[in-house]
């Protein structure tokens, strides 16, 4: 039986690994096309070095085709916040990309998936330009949630800048799930939320998966004694957490052992972020950017997650525990994992909870080992990307035959169009 043709759409190059949605989208997509039933293409903006990952895109997809990436300057991302669509989704409008995905449509795949609702200002707008295969919308994350979980800890005038963007995002998450024929969320939380807030009459969950044989597990040390964040350090998110570990809970940490050591291994970290942990005399390590986050897991005794705002599911958190890492994290911080507090992880929300959370488990080896082993048993029953991927092929399948009962999708309702309330 030949295979059903599968167009996969990013609006972002997936290469290198360095963000928990890209991450999450090529393991999938590499399972997928190992062992499944679509022959995948992949389109998406691509650098000018994209030889570079020549390996890396063959590992995901059959054909891979592409436009040229580019960069927002400053100009740009202030007209988006001023615009009528999110700024974060108005910085990913392309008029080659359009050009290349009108090009694909026109090609009629069995299925067609867009990648986190941004993918959709790809699409075509004109009523009657093109008409749709099976859709399928790969959410990641509830991305109005987000922004308003970034207005609530902001103050001032930031507060009002993200009321707005978030204001935006829900009017463009709302029309734009709407278009697609399913809706994938990536935790059973998610999936109600996303159900109840845009009134989608179909939504379905795959789980969050990890790579176990590229996080290989370590047991833990003897002796308890550095904590590891790994992440990227321009993450909004990231950057918040941070703050608050350094500012709030690891003055607790070193009052009560100072000899504690605190590794944040993620690019970009902002210079006056780096400079204040610096200033402060405790024993903190920005590694900036690194080619394989491995080691620096490897060289920790626990992982911390203290993150309080953010949507979706985070990645760090299985990709600790596959490694054999304990975490202290703040219940966001492993939101829809799938997690036992006490016994995957520790539950940490105040900065004295944070803190004494971590302070137990430097100092507590049989606890910590236990942890570990029971975090990695679990991944190992329910989390590898190969049980994933059969969870995301029995989506498109149901969605490709129920387009096949049902009036295609008319390419009209361009997100162009859409105004905030």
């Amino acid at each position: 039986m030949s295979r059903l043709r599968l167009l996969f759409i990013s609006p972002r190059f997936l290469f290198p690994l360095n963000e928990g949605g890209k991450i999450r989208t090529v393991g999938m997509l590499r399972a997928m096309k190992t062992d499944g039933p679509f022959d995948i293409t992949l389109v998406s903006p691509a650098p000018a070095d994209i030889a570079a990952f020549a390996e890396d895109i063959a590992s995901a997809c059959q054909r891979f085709v592409s436009w040229p990436a580019s960069k927002a300057g400053k100009v740009t991302q202030i007209m988006g916040v001023l615009g009528s669509l999110p700024a974060s989704t108005a910085s990913d409008r392309s008029v080659a990309g359009r050009a290349v995905v009108a090009h694909e449509l026109a090609a009629k795949p069995d299925v067609v998936v867009a990648d986190f609702p941004h993918s959709a200002v790809l699409l075509p707008d004109r009523p009657g330009q093109i008409t749709m295969p099976a859709s399928v919308m790969f959410t990641h994350n509830l991305e109005a949630e987000i922004l308003e979980r970034h207005a609530a800890v902001a103050t001032g005038w930031r507060r009002l800048v993200w009321q707005r963007e978030a204001r935006k995002m829900d009017a463009f998450e709302h029309a734009t799930l709407r278009r697609f024929d399913s809706v994938v969320a990536v935790s059973e939380r998610d999936e109600a939320a996303l159900t109840k807030r845009y009134a989608l009459p179909v939504v379905r969950r795959i789980e969050t998966g990890v790579d176990l044989e590229f996080y290989r597990y370590q047991a833990p040390r003897a002796e308890g004694r550095v904590a590891v964040f790994a992440g990227a350090m321009d993450s909004r998110s990231n950057i918040d957490g941070i703050e608050f570990l350094l500012r709030a809970v690891w003055p607790r940490v070193h009052a009560a052992r100072p000899e504690a050591q605190m590794l944040i291994a993620g690019r970009n970290p902002p210079p006056a972020l780096v400079a204040e942990a610096a200033a402060s005399g405790m024993n903190w390590r920005f590694t900036g950017s690194v080619a394989d986050i491995r080691p620096y897991l490897h060289e920790g005794d626990i992982s911390l997650i203290p993150l309080r705002v953010g949507s979706g599911t985070r990645l760090k958190a299985f990709e600790a525990i596959a490694s054999g890492l304990p975490v202290v994290s703040t219940t966001l911080g492993v939101e829809g994992l799938g997690l036992k507090p006490g016994e995957h992880y520790l539950a940490a929300d105040t900065d004295a909870e944070f803190a004494e959370a971590i302070l137990t488990l430097l100092g507590d080896t049989p606890r910590r080992t236990a942890m570990a082993e029971a975090g990695r048993a679990l991944l190992e029953e329910r989390y590898s990307w190969s049980v994933i991927a059969r969870q995301f092929e029995a989506i498109c399948l149901e969605a490709a035959e129920r387009s096949r009962s049902s009036p295609p999708w008319s390419a009209a309702d361009s997100p162009k169009r859409i105004k905030p309330t």
